[in-house]
C-alpha cells in the first residue's frame, strides 16, 4: 500500500471560509483594497474558487458583519484586552474581529465561533503565540460581550467619526443616528424586473415595493434563483432603480448613459425602448456590462472611453444620464467597506470631477434634451450642492422638480427643490433585512 504519511489532513469544517475572510478583512484594514477587487475580477482572492456555495455565503457574512459592526467590534474588544489588540500581528486582530461577529450577531454556536478563532491564528507564524489570549478573550466575550454591546447602543461607533458629524450636520443628529441604525442590518437583495412584479415576488418568495422592486432574502448563490439564466431580471437597489425611471417615456429615443458599467441603469433604459450609448472608461467594467446585457437580451451600444473626453456623435442625445462617480457613502448598507477606506479629503476631488461630467453632458445633449445626474452619495457637495452651482452658472438649463406620483407616491424621498433624496433609513420595515434604501441623490434638468 501506499504511504499515507505526507497525505494532507483534512481540514475542519468551515475553516477555510474563515481563512479567506480573515485574508479579506486584512486587506480592507490594512491594504486599503476594496471588497470588490478582493472578491470578484483579476484581483480576487485565489481561495476563492475552493469554496463551496455555502462556505463562499458563510465567507461574505463573516466580512461584512465586521466591517458593519467594527466600530462596535472594537469598543468591545478593547475592554475585553488589557493591552489592545496586538497590532504586530494582523491575523490575531482578524482572529479575535472574526470570533466576535460570530458570537454577538450571527447564529454561529459560541463554542465553535471561539475553537475557529483559535485554529486561525495558530496557523500563522507570526501570531501563534497569541492562541491562548484568543481563546481567553473570546471566551470573555461570550459571557459578556452583549453587556457591552448594549452599553454603546445609542452611540453610533459603527460610522467613522468624520462622516456622523457630516450627516448630523446636514440632515440633523435624530435623522443621522436612524442611518446609522440601518447601516447595522445586513440587507435585502432587491431586484429589477422586466414585467409582472407581483409574479416574481411570489415565484421568489419575496415582496413587491412600492417602487415595483422586488425585495428578498438570498439563501444562497444569485445564479441558481428563477429567473436569472433566463434574463428576467437583474440586481439593483431600489434606490438605484429610480433615476433611470426620471426621464419619462423614452422609447425610440436617443440617450447616453455616462459611467454605466456595471448597466443596471443601462438596462432600464435599453428595456423602456430607448437607443442606448453606454460609455465606462474602464474595459473591464464595459465587458461585465456586456455579459449582463447578453443575459438580458437587451441592447445596447458600447463604448469605452473616458466620458469627459469622449467626443459623442454630432446630432447629440435626447437624454443624458450620469451616475457619476463618487465616494459612495450611500452604499454603505451593501458595501461597508466604503465607510472605512474612503476619507473626508475625497469629496473635494470627487466634486471636481462631477463638475466636468456636468459640463460635458450640456454639450452632448440636444436643445429640449433632458439630463438626469444621480450619486450614490449622502453628501450634500455632490449632490445638491453640485446641482445649485451648475444651475448658478449655465442659464441654458432648468429644473424639472420631481413628482411624488413619479416615485410611487414616496414624497418623503423628494426634496423641497423638487430633487430625489434617498436615504438608508427610508422604508422601514418590521424586518430590518427587509427594510431601508441605498442613500441616493438625483435631479431631473432641461436644456432650453
Amino acid at each position: 500500500m501506499p504511504s499515507q504519511r505526507f497525505a494532507p489532513p483534512s481540514e475542519v469544517p468551515g475553516l477555510a471560509a474563515r481563512r479567506i475572510a480573515a485574508d479579506i478583512v486584512d486587506g480592507v484594514l490594512h491594504k486599503h483594497r476594496t471588497l470588490d477587487d478582493q472578491l470578484d475580477g483579476s484581483g480576487a482572492h485565489p481561495g476563492l474558487k475552493t469554496l463551496a456555495d455555502r462556505d463562499r455565503a458563510l465567507m461574505r457574512r463573516l466580512v461584512a458583519t465586521v466591517l458593519r459592526r467594527l466600530g462596535t467590534l472594537g469598543h468591545v474588544l478593547s475592554r475585553l484586552l488589557d493591552k489592545g489588540i496586538p497590532s504586530e500581528a494582523p491575523r490575531a486582530q482578524s482572529a479575535l474581529l472574526i470570533g466576535a461577529a460570530q458570537i454577538l450577531w450571527m447564529d454561529v454556536p459560541d463554542h465553535a465561533a471561539v475553537d475557529l478563532s483559535v485554529r486561525l491564528v495558530q496557523s500563522d507564524r507570526r501570531a501563534a503565540r497569541y492562541a491562548g489570549l484568543v481563546n481567553a478573550v473570546l471566551r470573555r466575550c461570550a459571557r459578556e460581550g452583549k453587556a457591552l454591546v448594549d452599553e454603546v447602543a445609542n452611540q453610533s461607533l459603527d460610522l467613522p467619526p468624520w462622516l456622523l458629524a457630516r450627516w448630523s450636520a446636514h440632515y440633523g443628529e435624530a435623522t443621522a443616528r436612524d442611518m446609522a441604525l440601518a447601516l447595522g442590518h445586513e440587507p435585502s437583495l432587491d431586484l429589477t424586473v422586466k414585467s409582472d412584479a407581483a409574479q416574481w415576488a411570489s415565484r421568489l418568495h419575496g415582496e413587491t415595493l412600492p417602487t415595483g422592486t422586488v425585495r428578498m432574502l438570498l439563501h444562497g448563490s444569485v445564479t441558481v434563483l428563477p429567473g436569472f439564466a433566463e434574463g428576467q431580471w437583474w440586481v439593483q437597489d431600489a434606490a438605484a432603480a429610480l433615476p433611470a425611471r426620471l426621464f419619462g417615456d423614452i422609447k425610440g429615443k436617443a440617450v447616453a448613459d455616462l459611467c454605466a458599467a456595471p448597466g443596471g441603469k443601462t438596462a432600464q433604459l435599453a428595456q423602456a425602448g430607448a437607443h442606448v450609448t453606454a460609455i465606462d472608461r474602464s474595459p473591464a467594467r464595459v465587458a461585465r456590462l456586456r455579459e449582463n446585457l447578453t443575459r438580458l437580451s437587451l441592447q445596447a451600444e458600447t463604448v469605452v472611453a473616458d466620458a469627459v473626453e469622449w467626443a459623442g456623435p454630432a446630432e447629440g442625445f435626447d437624454g443624458i444620464l450620469i451616475d457619476a462617480p463618487c465616494t459612495s457613502t450611500g452604499t454603505i448598507r451593501r458595501h461597508p467597506d466604503v465607510a472605512w477606506l474612503r476619507q473626508e479629503s475625497d469629496v473635494a476631488a470627487l466634486t471636481a470631477l462631477q463638475g466636468r461630467l456636468l459640463k460635458k453632458s450640456i454639450s452632448l445633449l440636444k436643445p429640449g434634451g433632458t439630463l438626469v445626474y444621480c450619486t450614490c452619495s449622502l453628501e450634500p457637495e455632490e449632490g445638491e450642492q453640485a446641482i445649485a452651482a451648475l444651475l448658478a452658472t449655465e442659464s441654458g438649463l432648468r429644473r424639472v422638480p420631481i413628482e411624488a406620483s413619479e416615485v410611487s407616491g414616496l414624497s418623503e424621498i423628494i426634496t423641497a427643490e423638487g430633487d430625489l433624496r434617498t436615504l438608508p433609513s427610508h422604508l422601514p420595515n418590521a424586518d430590518p433585512k427587509l427594510g431601508g434604501l441605498d442613500g441616493f441623490y438625483a435631479a431631473r434638468l432641461v436644456k432650453s
